[in-house]
């Protein structure tokens, strides 16, 4: 009984859950070059949007060579490999569009990924860890993490929009990071009775999430939004939930049955579901299932410090019991930045999928092909629905409406 007392009382720290204190979850200085025995992987993933372009993908991927994972020898390498891996694959089965999807990936390029996604935890497919926390350098290793500074290790197709989607969304995993160091002071301050400490650190994370959404603000600079639609998407798109691989993909030489997995999303990042579980946003069941679902996409000790701040004292409980105004104005304001980020999230969506969704719809109904572009790779069947598989309008916003709810009783969001 005295070793479980004391297992309590330790202090919550994020030592454990591969945490970086400058970068969060994002992965410190990600490998560039995997080594030289893996070379045929690199070179067909440096070339994507250029072997998509020609149609040449599949083929490249079927003459490659089945190579053993052994020889990578520690994390970073292996998170190089799942993302150069992931990109491939993407664009093995979207190669030519929706219509002409693959059923299986081939031996060489299936078993090896398997296997690697097996010693990360991750799934076979391209996750938010690969895309975005993985999958990034600075230009000047001394310079600023800056739009000018920073670049992507492996593109799909979409040109510089390409760039500006993945690192404006690393901009804003690093906008968290003051918010994620946090965490562990408002969990320590709930289990002691610090008031004050508690207080200024719910003043840290809405800060935090201030910058969150001017870094996402970004977005509308650095991408075009038909470009996003019509190019970049379907790259982004899985095999669960989508019409167009109803049945799912069959890893070749792994087993013989389809699997489905989701696409990329949003809901992939670890940083709004640890900020829900410690404000104690309480989600809909379908949300909540799918939000949970999310979790396996993200790297394991992830996905457990979710779950540890999940059996935590109630924050909101907590601040209730003081009966402070100034920390009942804290905590709301600290809601209130969720919640704006929240609904700026769905402006963004409304910007990048919902109008030229319309716009495409309305295209193909006047059979007009002048601006195909905005058509030409479009994943019809997912025009209402994100790349994770889920009803995007419909999920994003009940989601932001049970944030609200989290406002403390007799406070107006107004307040603060």
């Amino acid at each position: 009984m005295a070793s479980a007392k004391t297992e309590r009382e330790a202090p919550f720290s994020l030592d454990s859950y591969y945490v970086s204190e400058k970068l969060g979850f994002v992965l410190p200085d990600p490998l560039e070059n995997l080594p030289s025995y893996y070379q045929p992987w690199m070179d067909i993933a440096l070339r994507l949007p250029e072997l998509l372009h020609s149609n040449e993908l599949r083929s490249h991927v079927n003459k490659m060579p089945l190579l053993s994972t052994r020889f990578l020898k520690d994390h970073r390498e292996l998170r190089l490999a799942h993302l150069v891996l992931s990109m491939i694959t993407m664009g093995y089965v979207w190669q030519e569009g929706e219509n002409n999807t693959v059923e299986m990936l081939p031996r060489n390029l299936a078993v090896p990924y398997w296997e690697v996604s097996q010693c990360l935890g991750l799934p076979p497919i391209l996750t938010h860890a690969d895309a975005v926390l993985a999958n990034w350098k600075r230009k000047d290793p001394e310079g600023p993490f800056d739009m000018e500074n920073l670049e992507v290790l492996v593109r799909i197709p979409g040109g510089d929009s390409v760039k500006g989607f993945f690192l404006v969304t690393l901009l804003v995993e690093l906008a968290a990071v003051p918010a994620i160091r946090s965490i562990p002071t408002v969990i320590n301050g709930v289990r002691c009775g610090h008031m004050e400490a508690v207080a200024k650190a719910l003043e840290n994370i809405s800060q935090s999430i201030q910058d969150m959404n001017d870094a996402l603000k970004l977005m509308h600079v650095y991408v075009d939004p038909s470009v996003f639609y019509g190019d970049m998407r379907i790259y982004l798109s899985g095999w669960k939930d989508n019409p167009s691989m109803p049945k799912g993909l069959v890893y070749e030489g792994v087993q013989t049955e389809p699997i489905k997995y989701s696409g990329g999303s949003a809901a992939q990042s670890s940083v709004l579901q640890c900020f829900d579980e410690l404000l104690g946003v309480k989600h809909e069941d379908k949300s909540r299932a799918f939000l949970t679902c999310m979790r396996s996409y993200m790297p394991p000790a992830h996905r457990k410090l979710i779950q540890d701040i999940s059996v935590q004292p109630s924050l909101r409980d907590f601040v209730q019991q003081q009966a402070n105004d100034y920390l009942n104005k804290v905590f709301d304001v600290c809601v209130s930045k969720l919640l704006a980020f929240r609904s700026y999230h769905i402006n963004v969506v409304s910007r990048f999928i919902t109008v030229p969704a319309a716009r495409a719809r309305q295209l193909r109904k006047n059979s007009q092909d002048s601006e195909g572009e905005i058509v030409s790779r479009a994943p019809i069947s997912l025009e209402d629905r994100g790349t994770g598989g889920s009803g995007i309008m419909t999920f994003l916003k009940t989601v932001r409406d049970k944030t609200e709810v989290i406002f403390l009783p007799q406070t107006s969001q107004n307040d603060s």
